[in-house]
C-alpha cells in the first residue's frame, strides 16, 4: 500500500470527526460543509481502493491474506458514506456524532490495513 494516501486518509478521516465531533458538542447536526468533507474523505477511500485493487492484480500479496485485506478495503471505503447516511437519518446532533465516530473507524481501519499489507 501506498504509505502517503493511507497517511492522507487518516489524517482527513480525523480532521473530519474532529469537524463533526465539534459540531456535535455545539448542538448543531450535519451540514452541507459536513457533507462536502465526507465526500473528500470518500475519494480518497476510493483511490485507496483503486491503488490496493491495482497492487493486488500486480501479484503483489498482502501478509495476512488477500481476503481479510479486501474485507477491510471495503469496509473502509464504506465507512464513512454509511455514517453520512446515518447522520441524514438522524438530523440532531448525533448525527454529527455519528459521523465523528465514522472518521475515528476510518482511521482505525486505515492502522489495521497498514498492518495488514506490511511485513511484520
Amino acid at each position: 500500500m501506498l504509505v502517503a494516501l493511507t497517511v492522507a486518509l487518516s489524517a482527513a478521516a480525523l480532521a473530519l470527526a474532529a469537524w463533526c465531533g465539534f459540531a456535535a458538542y455545539r448542538d448543531q447536526p450535519t451540514k452541507d460543509w459536513h457533507f462536502i468533507g465526507m465526500g473528500v474523505v470518500t475519494v480518497l477511500a476510493l483511490a485507496q481502493v483503486v491503488v490496493g485493487v491495482v497492487m493486488l492484480a500486480r501479484g503483489e500479496k498482502a501478509e495476512e491474506g488477500t481476503a481479510i485485506f479486501v474485507s477491510y478495503l471495503v469496509g473502509a471505503f464504506l465507512a464513512v458514506p454509511a455514517a453520512g447516511f446515518m447522520s441524514l437519518v438522524e438530523r440532531s446532533r448525533w448525527g454529527s456524532a455519528v459521523v465523528a465516530a465514522g472518521g475515528v473507524v476510518l482511521a482505525v481501519l486505515e492502522v489495521r490495513l497498514h498492518d495488514i499489507w506490511t511485513v511484520g
